[in-house]
């Protein structure tokens, strides 16, 4: 399964906010993670919705993780950015073997058993060890 680029953006700007004890801004992110800052900014709102950062507006303001993130799985913020479509959609177009078909079945399956490994990861377990130190170096010369 591929994610997209957005899901991809979502988990290594959490990573990034889990790492950092301090505020950053979305120029910051996109600096250091070398992206679009627009594309930083919409990705930044979609995890403060799902509650895996939280924004402060103003002069002193900026994006930190949120304090219970670390506990959120990366299941959780792939599904909240994947959404539950399937791998592939039979119904468009239709397909003729959609009565009898076993491949939509098979792949729905490894669909959970990927989401299912990706549930026994938190959010916190990908910044121990020697990762956090490393993503703090992120785009600074």
């Amino acid at each position: 399964m591929k994610l997209n680029r957005s899901t991809d953006m979502a988990l290594r700007i959490a990573m990034l906010t889990a790492a950092s004890q301090a505020r950053t801004t979305v120029d910051e992110l996109a600096e250091q993670l070398a992206l679009p800052r627009s594309h930083v900014a919409k990705v930044v709102q979609r995890l403060q919705r799902i509650g895996v950062l939280v924004t402060i507006r103003g002069r002193s303001g900026g994006v930190a993780i949120a304090e219970a993130a670390g506990e959120l799985t990366v299941g959780a913020v792939v599904r909240a950015f994947e959404g539950d479509d399937e791998v592939v959609s039979c119904e468009q177009p239709a397909c003729p073997l959609v009565a009898g078909c076993r491949l939509r079945g098979q792949l729905r399956r490894a669909q959970e058993a990927f989401l299912a490994v990706l549930d026994e990861t938190r959010l916190g377990d990908l910044v121990d060890g020697p990762t956090g130190p490393l993503l703090l170096t992120l785009g600074r010369s």
